[in-house]
């Protein structure tokens, strides 16, 4: 005897019934078949929206169950060839929705719908949809009997949630087997009988446990759950796109998924197969060459710790506190008694260790009924002052870690915090049973995917991470950084296991953003010129909302307004990768407090090119430091651009075309008194004291600029034509160094906390002297490196090169 259960889905259409018919034929071949089908898919939905309808007044419910008719009517034509099969079949529709219609003429005037009433209006969609299936056979030439559930399966009183009478159930369906000899009966799932024989329902889904007790008190060679995905997943593919097939479970493992969550098994169905050692095979109807799910004793070992990962939405939490329950036995009964005499189902349990507090999960539908049934039970203490009254905390959910293998393997809660709190995901509450198969913990509903896909990541995608971008500023460098980008990305998925993604771009004009997947970056510029304009705020506000695991906003700009978002995207573990060097050398408490929310939001906050573009210079200050070293001493040429035009300047043109032909080559910034004010070298000495573990203000920072005063006002023409006007000035000092066989060098100092940057003359033999091009250099004199220092040389200028240097950072925060 086999038994199989085809769902909602499975039986939506004529065409998917013929499906259906063609799977069983098969396994006709094997053996006797008992065959139990779900409505047809969205009928239950549909007869208790008409039920909800009729008693509220409205008579749109009349219109629904015309709908319905005409559906049902429509399949039976499709399924029944023959006009003389049809005119047996559809005189029996139409009374059924004649009935129907009665109930629910009835519903209205009372208006009222209760639960008796509602699992009557129900029970109709199982009761068509297999009268059909039946006639579809028989059609065929196939024998099959039609089996009324009702009369089968008894069940106690508790309309909507009925439970199972096992031991009567089972002498029924014996009895109907021994009166009914046929190799194919066809059962109505999901509804049941009482002693009275009022019709009961056994739950949403319930279709899978009608299977499952026929099963069992068939004795069943086996029970195969046909739906509409290829069996169990390790997660729900909805959220979870990388979600892969479970090819072996065990009974445990599979109720445990089941009851959080995991949509393609209704819960109790476990139950009632596992006492009898029956196994379970989960199949897909538009797939049944697929392997599916094999539920069974002992499943073959896997690799895996983790078999699966499932949530449950719609969660409260209610926590009962007060010193008053310390040291007295009885609460924890007396709660959950509350709880019982309101049939309110607890989903989750925890308990300090100090009996302070309990806390329960529970869904949030009940939390109104359980405050009230809670705060009478405990009305005593709380007036008191021995307890506080119930605290509900709403908007939450249930993610669970499910296998058998986490049984003595240390390490995998350590894992499963470390992931979540590394993408900021909170976790409210923590339960694991002593059997030590689940791991489940409560989130904010709003974390669930994030959640869920990087636990995924971390238990079943060891190959990959993936890692989202959004990208503020594609001018010069941010341009550069997106080919680098598109060129290296399959290298970083084949060699680091980095699925890098560009989620948005945005501009000072436009922003372009991909629901899914990643920006196609072959065709960004075009894309991002026909995208709408955010504000920074908004640009902020949709990273946030995305909420995606692993994210990274990369700040390619100058802009003192994007710094600003900063502080909001850390605060929710969004790592930020900084070119633009205003918020590191802001007001001092304004660069500790960033660094802060970084440390406390476990995230990256990274801005190595602020100082020497690609240059590991502040990467290796920080490895000094972190290693116990004490800098005392730095000095550098940190201005690619001043480097060039010092290098370059020798009298024999004038220093102002030298200056044009740096801003030609893309080493200054488009106003080029930024870079040669000494302004910016400031900032960059500033950002390495503060690195150092100085506390430093701009103003802290003396700069003695070279350029005479009248060079800084006006705009950028003026600004030239003052620099033609002083070129004596530039002149002579030219020609100061040159005459001692000196270089000028801007260099920027730092000693025992002081800062200056300034113009000096470096003598041949000194580690700047040589400098060339746009070179930088920065030289660490340390406890360590007292005498000889550590330098740090290389190209410090180019939009090639700095964006590089912030690629190097984006890697840094991916591996976080």
């Amino acid at each position: 005897m086999q038994v199989l259960k085809f769902g909602g889905t499975s039986v939506a259409s004529a065409e998917n019934i013929e499906k259906v018919i063609a799977i069983v034929g098969q396994a006709l071949a094997q053996g006797p078949v008992v065959l139990v089908v779900s409505a047809l898919g969205g009928t239950t939905d549909a007869l208790i929206g008409a039920g909800r309808a009729a008693a509220a007044g409205d008579e749109a419910f009349r219109i629904t169950l015309r709908q319905l008719e005409a559906r049902h009517l429509t399949a039976a034509e499709a399924l029944l060839p023959t006009p003389a099969a049809q005119a047996e079949l559809q005189p029996w529709l139409t009374a059924q929705f004649t009935e129907l219609a009665l109930l629910a003429d009835g519903i209205f005037a009372l208006g009222e719908l209760s639960p008796r009433t509602l699992d009557r209006l129900m029970s109709y969609g199982e009761l068509l949809s297999s009268r059909l299936v039946v006639a579809a056979f028989q059609a065929r030439g196939l024998a099959a009997a039609w089996a009324d559930s009702r009369q089968l399966l008894r069940t106690n009183s508790r309309f909507g949630m009925a439970q199972v009478e096992e031991v009567v159930t089972e002498q029924q369906v014996r009895a109907f087997q021994l009166a009914t000899p046929s190799n194919l009966w066809v059962a109505p799932g999901f509804i049941a009988a009482d002693a009275e024989g009022h019709t009961t329902t056994l739950g949403r889904g319930g279709s899978d446990y009608t299977a499952a007790i026929l099963a069992a008190a068939l004795g069943a060679e086996k029970l195969e759950i046909w739906t509409d995905v290829s069996g169990m997943l390790t997660a729900d593919p909805r959220l979870v796109r990388a979600a892969r097939p479970i090819a072996h479970i065990s009974y445990e493992e599979a109720m445990e998924l089941s009851h959080f969550g995991a949509k393609v098994l209704y819960a109790p169905t476990v139950q009632p197969v596992r006492q009898r050692g029956i196994p379970m095979w989960i199949k897909n109807t538009f797939a049944p060459q697929d392997f599916g799910t094999l539920v069974e004793v002992a499943p073959p070992p896997t690799p895996n710790v983790v078999r699966g990962l499932s949530s449950i939405g719609n969660l409260a939490l209610l926590n009962l506190e007060g010193s008053g329950m310390v040291g007295v036995p009885g609460f924890s009964a007396r709660l959950f008694a509350a709880l019982a005499r309101a049939r309110i189902n607890v989903v989750l349990i925890t308990q300090s260790s100090s009996e302070h507090s309990i806390c329960v999960g529970v869904n949030e539908a009940d939390v109104p009924a359980a405050q009230g049934v809670v705060n009478e039970e405990f009305a005593g203490e709380i007036s008191a002052g021995r307890l506080e009254p119930l605290r509900p905390e709403t908007g939450l959910a249930i993610v669970a870690l499910v296998g058998e293998n986490m049984k003595n393997h240390p390490g995998i809660s350590g894992r499963l915090f470390s992931a979540l709190g590394h993408n900021g995901v909170n976790i409210r509450a923590i339960a694991q049973g002593a059997s030590e198969r689940n791991i489940s913990t409560v989130i904010r509903a709003s974390d669930v995917r994030k959640a869920i896909n990087v636990l995924h990541e971390e238990f079943f995608e060891a190959t990959s991470k993936q890692v989202n971008l959004f990208i503020l500023g594609p001018g010069n460098v941010g341009g550069k950084l997106l080919a680098q980008l598109a060129q290296q990305q399959a290298y970083l998925r084949e060699k680091l296991s980095l699925d890098l993604r560009v989620m948005a771009i945005a501009n000072s004009r436009h922003s372009l953003v991909s629901e899914e997947g990643g920006l196609d970056l072959r065709t960004w510029p075009e894309d991002l010129n026909e995208a709408p304009k955010l504000t920074l705020e908004e640009f902020t506000q949709l990273i946030i909302s995305k909420n995606l695991r692993n994210s990274i906003f990369v700040d390619v700009t100058a802009n003192p307004a994007a710094a600003d978002q900063y502080a909001p995207l850390l605060a929710k573990s969004v790592a930020i990768v900084a070119c633009n060097k205003v918020a590191a050398s802001a007001a001092y408490a304004s660069y500790r407090h960033l660094k802060q929310l970084a440390q406390d939001f476990n995230t990256k906050y990274l801005f190595e090119t602020n100082v020497g573009a690609a240059l590991p210079v502040i990467g290796t200050l920080g490895d000094l430091t972190r290693s116990g070293d004490v800098v005392r001493r730095m000095q550098a040429v940190l201005s690619g651009t001043l480097n060039f035009v010092f290098n370059n300047y020798d009298g024999s043109r004038p220093f102002a075309e030298v200056v044009r032909q740096a801003q030609a080559e893309g080493y200054t910034e488009p106003d080029p008194r930024l870079d040669l004010n000494g302004s910016d070298v400031a900032r960059k000495i500033l950002i390495l004291a503060r690195e150092a573990g100085q506390q430093l203000e701009m103003n802290d920072v003396a700069n003695e600029s070279f350029l005479p005063p009248s060079c800084l006002e006006g705009d950028v023409p003026a600004f030239y034509e003052q620099l033609a006007v002083h070129e004596p000035h530039f002149r002579a000092l030219y020609e100061a160094a040159a005459s001692e066989g000196k270089r000028l060098k801007f260099v920027a100092q730092y000693t025992d906390g002081q800062a200056a940057v300034g113009l000096q003359q470096i003598p041949p033999g000194h580690d700047l002297y040589d400098l060339r091009g746009k070179d930088n250099v920065v030289l660490f004199y340390t406890d360590r490196y007292t005498d000889q220092p550590l330098v740090v040389k290389g190209a410090g200028a180019g939009a090639e090169v700095t964006a590089s240097g912030v690629f190097a950072d984006i890697i840094r925060a991916a591996r976080l």
